[in-house]
C-alpha cells in the first residue's frame, strides 16, 4: 500500500466528514455526560468548519459549544475580522467570545510570543467558563509541516511525532480531531453550505519557515508525513508509558524539588524526564552527554541540574548558578519556573521577594537532611537582605509567614499522560519514504521566524 493510496483514506468524502468526525471525538474521550465545548476560533476555513462540526457533535451528545475569537491587534483588521467571525458563528447557533490581547510588540520570536499569549488567553477563558475540553483546528496539512519543521531542525524521535491528538495541561484538555483532514475537505465542506470564511493574509507571508514549507509540501505528497507522524507518536507513547513506569518504580520527587534515584544506569528517557522537571525547561535535554550520564551516572550538572551523590543515593538538584533572579513575591507567582508561592502575604510588608535561599542555607544544616547544594536553591522570602521565610524548611519570622508556602510545580511533570497520536479516522498508511527522504535536499532555511511547531 503506497502512501498516495493512504491519503485516499485520510480523506473522507465532504459528506461522511460529520460521521468521520465522530469517530475522531469518540477516539479522544471520555468526555461528560453532556460535553460542553470551547473551540479555538480564527475565522478560517479550518477553525469554522471544526466549529460547525462540533456544535453538531456536541448538541447531539445533549451539550454545547462555544468559540473564543483570539484579537492579537498584531495587524490593522484584525479587530474587523474577528467581529465579523463572532457574528458570523452566531448566526450558525455557535456562541463566540472575543479575547483581546494588548501588549504585543512586533520583534524577534512574535510567532513564539503570539502562540504563547494565544494559549494563555484561551486556558484562562476556559478555566473561567469552566470548559474542561479545547479544540483546536489543526488539520494534515498543519501536521505535515510541523514534521517537515522538526526534521529539518533534528528534533529527535519524539519531535517527528508532531502534534498529539490529545494533550493534558494542568487547567484543560487540548484537542485536534482534524488531523487527518486535509484542508481542502474542510472547505468544500464550508463552500457546500455556502459559508464564508476570513482568509488571514499572514499565512501567505514567504518570510515565515511554515509558509515556504507548505509551498513546498503543494508539490509532493504531505500525507506521508502525516503517516511518519502516526508511527513516531505511537512509538514515543509506548516510550513514555515507559518512562512512567519506570519513575514510578525507582524514583522520588521531593517538595523541595529534588529528586532521589539509586545508584546504577538508568533509563536514558528516564533520566532526561528527572532533569526536565528538576530543572523547570519546558523540552527535555538530549545529548551525548545525556546517554552517558544514563549508563554510568555520576556527578555532574546537566540542563540547570546538579546529579550529586547522598547517603547512598543519586540526587537531582536545581543548578544554583542557572536559577532565576529574584522576583516581586505575591500570591500564585511562579518563580524561576518551578517554585508557585500560595497564601497571602501579611498587609503592610511592600518589597518581599522570592529568591534562592544561598549563604543563609549554612543557618539550617543541621535542622535538615538536605545536602548543601540543595538547601541553597530553596525558594526564600526576602526584604532586602533580612530573611523573612523559608516554608519548606518551617522557619518564618512571624505568625503572618506562617501561612505562606511554596508548591514544586515545573512547567510539565516528569511523566503526565502518554503521548496520543490521532486515531478513529481511517488512518494512512505506512509511507514507503521517510520525512527525510521527502526534504532530501533542502538545506535548512535561514530567517527561521517563530517556534519549531505548534507545541501544545
Amino acid at each position: 500500500m503506497n502512501a498516495r493510496r493512504g491519503l485516499a483514506w485520510a480523506a473522507p468524502p465532504v459528506a461522511d466528514l460529520p460521521t468521520a468526525f465522530a469517530g475522531a471525538m469518540a477516539s479522544l474521550g471520555p468526555f461528560e455526560a453532556h460535553p460542553r465545548l470551547a473551540i479555538a476560533t480564527s475565522g478560517g476555513a479550518d477553525s469554522t468548519a471544526l466549529a460547525l462540526l462540533a456544535r453538531d457533535w456536541a448538541t447531539g451528545q445533549g451539550g454545547g459549544v462555544q468559540a473564543f475569537i483570539v484579537d492579537h491587534r498584531l495587524r490593522p483588521d484584525s479587530t474587523a475580522e474577528a467581529d465579523v467571525t463572532a457574528r458570523r458563528l452566531a448566526s450558525l447557533s455557535v456562541p463566540a467570545t472575543i479575547l483581546t490581547l494588548s501588549g504585543l510588540q512586533r520583534g524577534p520570536a512574535l510567532a513564539e510570543r503570539a502562540r504563547i499569549a494565544r494559549y494563555a488567553a484561551l486556558t484562562a477563558a476556559c478555566r473561567a467558563g469552566g470548559f474542561l475540553h479545547l479544540l483546536l483546528g489543526h488539520h494534515a496539512a498543519d501536521q505535515a509541516e510541523t514534521l517537515a519543521m522538526r526534521v529539518l531542525r533534528d528534533s529527535g524521535n519524539s519531535g517527528l511525532a508532531g502534534m498529539p491528538a490529545v494533550a493534558e495541561t494542568r487547567d484543560i484538555r487540548l484537542l485536534r480531531p482534524l488531523l487527518l483532514v486535509p484542508p481542502g475537505i474542510l472547505r468544500g465542506f464550508l463552500e457546500a453550505r455556502g459559508i464564508a470564511w476570513v482568509e488571514d493574509p499572514s499565512n501567505r507571508d514567504p518570510a515565515a519557515l511554515r509558509v515556504r514549507l507548505r509551498d513546498r509540501l503543494t508539490r509532493t505528497d504531505p500525507m506521508c508525513l502525516v503517516a511518519a507522524s502516526i508511527m513516531a507518536g505511537c512509538a514515543r507513547s509506548a516510550s513514555e508509558a515507559a518512562t512512567a513506569v519506570s519513575l514510578a518504580a525507582i524514583a522520588t520527587i521531593r517538595p523541595e524539588g529534588v529528586a532521589l534515584l539509586p545508584r546504577g544506569p538508568i533509563r536514558v528517557e528516564t533520566l532526561a524526564a528527572l532533569v526536565q522537571t528538576i530543572g523547570g525547561a519546558p523540552y527535555p535535554p538530549a545529548g551525548r552527554t545525556l546517554v552517558l550520564l544514563a549508563a554510568a551516572p555520576r556527578p555532574a550538572t546537566l540542563a540547570g541540574v546538579r546529579i550529586l551523590e547522598s547517603r547512598g543515593r543519586l540526587m537531582l538538584v536545581r543548578e544554583e548558578a542557572a536559577m532565576a533572579p529574584p522576583v516581586t513575591a505575591r500570591a500564585g507567582v511562579r518563580w524561576d519556573g518551578r517554585m508557585r508561592l500560595l497564601g497571602s502575604l501579611p498587609p503592610g510588608r511592600e518589597g518581599i521577594t522570592i529568591g534562592a535561599l544561598g549563604n543563609a542555607a549554612s543557618r539550617f544544616r543541621r535542622a535538615s537532611l538536605l545536602p548543601a547544594a540543595a538547601l541553597r536553591t530553596l525558594p526564600a522570602l526576602w526584604l532586602g537582605q533580612e530573611l523573612l521565610a523559608v516554608p519548606h524548611l518551617r522557619h518564618a519570622a512571624d505568625v503572618a509567614l506562617k501561612r505562606v508556602r511554596f508548591v514544586f510545580e515545573p512547567p510539565r511533570p516528569a511523566a503526565g499522560a502518554a503521548f496520543r497520536p490521532i486515531s478513529g479516522w481511517d488512518s494512512p498508511a505506512p509511507a514507503q519514504s521517510s520525512p527525510d527522504r521527502v526534504f532530501s535536499g533542502m538545506s535548512s532555511p535561514t530567517g527561521v521566524q517563530g517556534s519549531a511547531s505548534h507545541t501544545m
